[in-house]
């Protein structure tokens, strides 16, 4: 059985990446993380999609059996203390909806699909444990089998952060799909990549950082490689670079590339590895990047640690849109507390995480109104599913947006989401909590017993109090109506 302990003593992370999936486990030492064990499983994910972007059954198939170990190993972990998370080929996968319940059911816990810009948060938090504290600008550079990650931060704080479709997985399957290393070959990779890293290129290169460092397993094989046959001894530069390329033209194929320290499972992608380094030391204008350990699993490990001490970066990134949108922090705070407690009425037994993804979407609900305060509701919907938001998954933002475009107007919008009990009784509380502080100002509420029961909601206001607010009592039958319409009754408990 899963430890019910919420004190991490032990954390595990899941990368789901599109060149290999990975397990690492942790050990919790204070405020650090010691790694234990890493088990990996080289499955080229990004390469099992056809050419509609569906995952192929072949690939599917690997993937469940890879996940299907991992759950074995982590069968005895406290839910809390794992997270996973998965990165662009979920992102893009064409039936990942399909893909997705099979493959938790099997891992035995919730995968979370990422957005780019947060995988690029977590690495840069994840490599930020690896170096030396310091305040200096730092670029990190970090070459997936799906996409770049591109950051510039100091310290632990990423400022600008941008993520690519460039993978070694995707570049080598498109330039170097038969195996042929010819200059021509390597001349369109290049060119590709460049076209890609152009755009972004004048907020990243090296007038913005003072240190340039490459994360990725691409990256701390180019650097084994280049200084295992002396092409570079001082870590990835362009000469060292140009010098690999040559040698693999020479070689002509991958079947008889030689080359010191090139491990087997990494041959198959490291032409489009190197294609992507060039191009982003080229267009950069990077002299020498540094390989540098720790990157996403590592970040990830250290976001779960804070989340069990109060540094929950999802709640900064709540407080820091409350800021921006300039949202009058106590009338939605009164809203939060009471779709929290009606939600608890609701819902007794509800989790932790579902309470907690309420009160941010009553803290939110608001946003929109910075465009228009006509449809307001819709407009923030669009800004939590789409705006960047640290610590977030996708999965997170479409939930936020779910409950604020349901939260107010008729319920034929919610109709999808009705079905599942807990969004059901979500959207309930949030949108009774509005309709009840709909004047924007503190009032004395009466107490509300709310008990849901099938497909009723038994209920109770006081009699006096409804009197006394005919306003109130005329939304709450629109309200009822709107629920009966949708096939939910409500009836009228019995009491003073």
């Amino acid at each position: 059985m899963r430890s019910s302990s919420s004190a991490p003593n032990i954390l595990a992370v899941v990368d789901l990446g599109s060149n290999s999936f990975r397990l690492e486990i942790g050990k919790v030492h204070g405020q650090q993380i010691r790694v234990l064990e890493t088990l990996r499983e080289m499955l080229r994910f990004g390469g099992g999609l056809d050419k509609k972007n569906r995952i192929t059954v072949a690939a599917r198939r690997r993937a469940l059996m890879c996940l299907a170990r991992f759950g074995e190993r982590l069968r005895d972990f406290d839910p809390s203390h794992v997270r996973v998370v998965a990165t662009n080929t979920f992102r893009v996968a064409a039936n990942i909806d399909d893909f997705l319940p099979e493959a938790e059911m099997t891992l035995g816990f919730p995968i979370e699909v990422i957005p780019g810009h947060e995988e690029a948060r977590l690495i840069f938090l994840g490599t930020s444990y690896c170096l030396p504290r310091s305040s200096a600008l730092r670029l990190i550079v970090d070459i997936g089998g799906g996409s770049t990650e591109f950051i510039i931060g100091h310290g632990r704080q990423p400022l600008k952060l941008e993520s690519l479709k460039l993978g070694c997985v995707s570049m080598s399957q498109r330039f170097f799909a038969d195996g042929r290393l010819s200059a021509a070959n390597f001349k369109k990779a290049e060119t590709y990549a460049r076209a890609e890293i152009e755009p972004i290129a004048r907020a990243f290169d090296r007038r913005h950082w003072r240190e340039a460092f490459a994360s990725s397993g691409s990256a701390l094989a180019l650097t084994e490689i280049l200084e295992a046959n002396g092409l570079s001894p001082d870590g990835i530069t362009p000469d060292g670079l140009t010098a690999l390329r040559k040698t693999m033209i020479a070689g002509k194929t991958l079947a008889n590339l030689k080359l010191a320290a090139l491990k087997p499972e990494r041959a198959p992608v490291l032409a489009g590895g190197l294609a992507i380094m060039r191009a982003a030391l080229a267009e950069l204008r990077i002299p020498r990047i540094a390989p540098v350990g720790g990157a996403l699993r590592l970040g990830v490990l250290y976001e779960l640690l804070g989340r069990h001490h109060d540094h929950d970066s999802r709640a900064a990134t709540v407080d820091l849109l409350l800021d921006d949108y300039q949202i009058d922090r106590p009338h939605v705070r009164r809203i939060a507390a009471l779709a929290l407690a009606l939600f608890r009425q609701l819902q007794p037994k509800a989790v932790a995480t579902d309470a907690q993804m309420l009160q941010w979407a009553a803290l939110l609900h608001g946003v929109g109104a910075s465009i228009s305060h006509i449809g307001y509701h819709k407009h923030s919907a669009y800004i939590l599913q789409y705006r960047d938001m640290p610590g977030f998954s996708s999965a997170e933002q479409r939930h936020l947006a779910v409950l604020v475009l349901t939260c107010r107007g008729g319920l034929n919008k919610a109709t999808p989401y009705l079905q599942d009990t807990t969004l059901r009784l979500q959207i309930l509380a949030l949108r009774l909590a509005l309709l009840l502080y709909r004047a924007r100002r503190p009032i004395e509420l009466p107490a509300i017993r709310l008990r849901a029961k099938g497909k009723t909601l038994h209920y109770h206001l006081s009699n006096r109090w409804i009197a006394a607010h005919p306003l109130t009592e005329f939304l709450l039958d629109k309200e009822r109506r709107e629920w009966e319409t949708a096939g939910w009754q409500w009836k009228e408990m019995r009491g003073r």
